[in-house]
């Protein structure tokens, strides 16, 4: 057993200090958040767009028959309940009495509070909290300590946690088990850089975590109440000084990333290999997320061509102004384009190379395509289900006109499709596959030598021993 680490008292017994992190959209299902609660730990089962199954124990796919978009997004909602609430049924089986079971939304998810009322209102007596983050989610304990759940919001900073705790948690401070802190420099998934923050100069995590407890502190939040360290944890050895440090009070680890390689993590084979293969700098922190966030995944030919793509632009104006002196003739129809000479010789190579296509942003530039992407642009944006509060690339809003008011961003793409085909078989190369900026330690690992995968239970066992 790693030297000071100690068992706490979650939801009526006693735990390990260990988080499964939950990945969205099928990814932290019943298997592997069961197993992580069976070995004692604390396994999340992602509320979102879990899988369902057909009597056959089939997954039963999620294929939207809607006209509209609305009515589509009902189809979600429905989807997203149905299968969060029968991966928490056969997670809490799994688990037997023994650690237990939280469950993960995302805040800036399509409905969120109606799946997160409809989850909980169906599962009672089996989650114990509830985490939540990408977003300010202010409602998430008033929501959760109306079903008697506890509630651990996830935060990048103590100036986050201010805000949520003076607005909303305060008033139900009860219901707080624990604050995640997620790292925004080396989780997986999305991440909550600020403005202020420069995403290529990483910050040391102690200084940021100190903070808030600091701002816990002054809520009048007890030290018992555990801050979540999430992102880059890979060995508890790493941490030994966070553990029974006065100064950051109780301290709880989250794994996100190491549980995507066990034999009870769902993601396909080729994912898993995949995993094992990564060098150190080859998951990348991006901004091609249509829910506006920065987010980390594996820097593979889907995001190399998200990059691509973004650099295929060049800003216009609808009139002859300033440098804007020549009227584009590639890639466009109309004469209301104009351009500086520059970009008007790039846009005609551009053409040449076979991105023919010029699709309007909403900051008043264009990106170049070739047709077969034109094409799969417009069918995503025409099938969008509404996965998201509100998305960049679709511009899908949860609102009376489902609108954000702003032109569809063809730079992005659809985070729904691309998910759920990553993990349920799709191509590697063609879709998003998120991952935290430790993944590399697969690689170079001795637990993980000879092509080993261990079962949840051997991981939590082998974290306990600091390795």
């Amino acid at each position: 057993m790693f030297k000071g680490l100690k068992p706490i008292v979650y939801g009526g017994r006693e735990v390990w200090p260990l988080v499964e992190g939950g990945k969205g959209v099928a990814v932290s299902n019943h298997a592997s958040s069961g197993a992580w609660a069976a070995a004692g730990g604390i396994g999340t089962v992602s509320a979102v767009n879990a899988d369902s199954y057909d009597s056959m124990g089939n997954v039963i796919p999620q294929i939207y028959h809607g006209r509209t978009r609305r009515d589509r997004h009902e189809e979600l909602i429905a989807y997203a309940i149905d299968g969060a609430v029968e991966q928490v049924k056969r997670a809490f089986e799994i688990g037997d009495g023994k650690g237990a079971i939280n469950i993960n939304v995302l805040w800036e998810m399509g409905g969120a509070q109606r799946v997160l009322h409809g989850v909980l209102e169906k599962t009672r007596g089996m989650v114990a909290g509830v985490t939540c983050g990408a977003g300010m989610p202010y409602k998430l304990s008033e929501i959760a300590a109306s079903y008697g759940v506890s509630y651990l919001p996830i935060v990048s900073s103590g100036r986050a946690f201010r805000a949520l705790w003076k607005r909303a948690y305060s008033k139900a401070s009860e219901w707080l088990a624990a604050v995640v802190y997620e790292d925004p420099w080396l989780a997986g998934g999305h991440n909550g850089l600020s403005n202020a923050e420069d995403p290529r100069e990483p910050q040391d995590p102690y200084p940021r975590v100190k903070a808030l407890r600091d701002t816990m502190r002054e809520g009048g939040i007890s030290d018992d109440v555990p801050i979540v360290m999430a992102g880059g944890v890979w060995y508890l050895r790493d941490w030994n000084d966070w553990i029974d440090n006065p100064e950051l009070g109780a301290i709880a680890f989250q794994f996100g990333t190491r549980p995507l390689l066990t034999q009870e993590s769902p993601i396909p084979q080729p994912w898993k290999e995949r995993l094992t293969q990564l060098e150190p700098g080859e998951v990348l922190l991006h901004r091609f997320s249509p829910t506006g966030f920065y987010s980390s995944a594996i820097r593979n030919p889907f995001l190399r061509s998200l990059e691509a793509r973004s650099e295929r632009q060049i800003p216009f104006s609808t009139e002859q102004a300033g440098d804007h002196t020549h009227q584009l003739d590639a890639g466009v129809k109309g004469k209301n384009f104009w351009v500086t000479k520059g970009d008007l010789l790039r846009a005609r190579e551009w053409v040449g190379q076979g991105f023919t296509s010029a699709l309007k942003t909403p900051d008043n530039t264009l990106v170049f395509v070739n047709e077969a992407d034109k094409a799969e642009i417009r069918k995503d944006q025409t099938d969008c289900m509404g996965c998201l509060s509100q998305c960049a690339f679709s511009s899908w809003m949860d609102s009376e006109t489902n609108s954000t008011g702003r032109l569809a961003d063809p730079r992005s793409f659809c985070i729904q499709k691309s998910l759920q085909q990553a993990v349920h078989g799709g191509s590697l190369d063609d879709n998003l596959l998120f991952a935290g900026h430790g993944a590399y330690n697969f690689r170079t690992d001795p637990f993980y030598s000879n092509g080993f995968v261990p079962t949840v239970k051997q991981l939590v066992d082998r974290i306990l021993t600091g390795d």
